[in-house]
């Protein structure tokens, strides 16, 4: 496979990807699907981090972008756009591991929600591992079904991130190869 079209099949995987997180993210702050928990400033604090929003949504999307002219003829298709897609890449490598280690803590730390009559995250710091134990999600009664609903979106966060984090890693080895050996766009292989 040739540098050009390597570089467009990663792009054209990083857009859903990158889609998918910036949803996730924005979906964090509406538990329930209610914003009464965001005007009241009770979201998780791992969701105002914005991972998902700015780390692998943002600083993976605009390397995409590049990433994409890069597979195309023209003025990014030659070994000085794959140079600096190396570049892009690294930024969207940063975007994802920012993602993957917010996405981590959210999972670790558990959410904010409100148990009998105090707003608290029951989970932090927890000998006990809620993720493995459904027993204790029974914690927090409000917003209800947070526990899944934090489980769900921050494992997605995590999935995304770790697929943008492999996808711009290998970017940046095509890009490398893609500056020493040429794209294939000027040999007619497409």
């Amino acid at each position: 496979m040739c540098t050009g079209r390597c570089s467009r099949f990663i792009a054209v995987s990083l857009y859903p990807l990158a889609i998918i997180s910036i949803i996730c993210n924005i979906v964090l702050f509406f538990p329930g699907g209610d914003i009464k928990y965001a005007k009241d400033g009770h979201i998780t604090e791992e969701v105002k981090y914005m991972g998902g929003l700015v780390g692998g949504g943002v600083l993976v999307l605009l390397p995409a972008l590049y990433i994409h002219l890069t597979g195309q003829q023209g003025c990014c298709g030659n070994r000085c756009g794959m140079f600096l897609s190396i570049a892009f890449a690294a930024v969207g490598v940063a975007g994802a591991l920012y993602s993957f280690i917010v996405a981590v803590l959210g999972l670790q730390n558990g959410p904010l929600c409100k148990g009998i009559v105090v707003w608290s995250t029951p989970f932090k710091g927890s000998d006990n591992n809620y993720l493995t134990d459904s027993r204790l999600w029974g914690i927090c009664r409000s917003p209800e079904n947070i526990v899944q609903f934090n489980i769900a979106l921050f494992s997605t966060l995590l999935a995304t991130s770790c697929l943008q984090l492999i996808l711009c890693a290998v970017q940046m080895i095509n890009g490398l190869f893609g500056c020493l050996c040429g794209t294939c766009l000027s040999k007619g292989v497409l």
